[in-house]
């Protein structure tokens, strides 16, 4: 057991670091598996020599962060922890410094780790950005954020979204009420991050102005958008010919993000995700860059990651039953326990 002391001599912005009831301390203790305390001017670090080095380097960059201003949540300090978990070399400044645009309710909206740090870095230095990866690891949120940020920097004209709806776009005919009513329930989460980054009255606008504008990928068929932020959501769920389209429709001064997690694949058996197609074709043509993220990206609620943790083990000890003992359980000659997914899920057992 080894113990450490940290003298911070600004007691504000240690008041800032303990956060309320000393709640931001016991996150790192729980992430960090250590034992944090304050007195005075000073906090004490108890734990094995390893955590005790990590705990003191995170409450080291935590405090600088705060005496620059950085508005330091609960989820901050949560994910910082959750970084030097792993590496205890990041560098926290320069991940959460980099501010996208504040929105609606005052929050800064950034990278909050080293993956989602590259994937910002790549719109900015991309025409065309692949972004691949489980649900929570801010894939479409981040994109949202940078398209409406390039809008009001008067970077772009405006900012073009969309997504397949109903088996890639193409069957709504069965569904009630007219074609808004149609595919408004496939576009409602566009909306939400919209309405979370601007306030309701300016998106609403900006909406009925069309310089947003919110389709299902099918509309975009014939189209060039110049001048536009373009976000392909979902693109799992596209076609390779609706990729193909997609991709052909942007214009000069234009930029293109698409997003999509292979492991929730909707298409119908035999058809093939167009977001696979692309991969495959394009990941070596200049200009395009492919952002991969895993669970570790994950920055929503903790249990997301340990949810999509889980259904990978189980899929992998799925796929290793059925390969090492086919056809031999007790009273079902030819049939395993447990069978792989072949329509389309992209290696989950099931959807959540």
């Amino acid at each position: 057991m080894e113990q450490r002391s940290l003298h911070l001599p600004d007691s504000s912005v240690l008041r800032r670091l303990c956060g309320p009831r000393n709640e931001h301390l016991r996150l790192i203790q729980e992430q960090l598996d250590v034992r944090v305390g304050s007195r005075g001017e000073d906090l004490h670090i108890a734990g094995s020599p390893e955590a005790v080095d990590r705990a003191a380097e995170l409450l080291k960059q935590l405090y600088e962060l705060a005496e620059e201003g950085f508005a330091l949540y609960p989820e901050d300090v949560d994910q910082g922890a959750r970084l030097f978990t792993r590496d205890r070399t990041v560098d926290l400044r320069s991940i959460f410094l980099d501010t996208v645009m504040v929105n609606s309710k005052g929050k800064a909206i950034g990278p909050r780790g080293p993956g989602q740090k590259k994937y910002l870095d790549a719109i900015r230095g991309n025409d065309i950005v692949f972004s691949i990866g489980p649900a929570g690891t801010g894939k479409t949120y981040l994109a949202m954020a940078m398209a409406v940020a390039s809008l009001l920097d008067r970077k772009v004209g405006r900012i073009v979204l969309c997504r397949p709806a109903v088996e890639a776009g193409e069957k709504l005919g069965f569904l009630p009420g007219n074609l808004a009513e149609k595919v408004n329930p496939y576009l409602r989460p566009l909306y939400d991050a919209l309405h979370d980054l601007l306030e309701d009255e300016r998106a609403h606008e900006l909406v009925e102005r069309g310089t947003i504008e919110v389709a299902p990928l099918a509309f975009m068929r014939g189209r060039t958008l110049n001048d536009a932020f373009v976000i392909l959501d979902e693109a799992q769920n596209s076609t390779g010919e609706q990729m193909k389209m997609f991709l052909t429709r942007l214009g000069f001064g234009s930029k293109a993000v698409v997003t999509g997690d292979v492991t929730q694949i909707d298409l119908p058996p035999g058809r093939c995700s167009g977001l696979l197609e692309a991969k495959r074709i394009l990941g070596r043509v200049d200009g395009i860059s492919f952002c991969y993220f895993t669970d570790f990206d994950v920055v929503r609620h903790p249990l997301v990651q340990r949810v999509i943790q889980a259904y990978e083990r189980d899929d992998d000890e799925c796929s290793a039953r059925t390969m090492e003992q086919p056809g031999e359980e007790a009273g079902n000659p030819g049939e395993s326990d447990c069978t792989p997914v072949t329509s389309g899920n992209g290696g989950l057992a099931g959807r959540g």
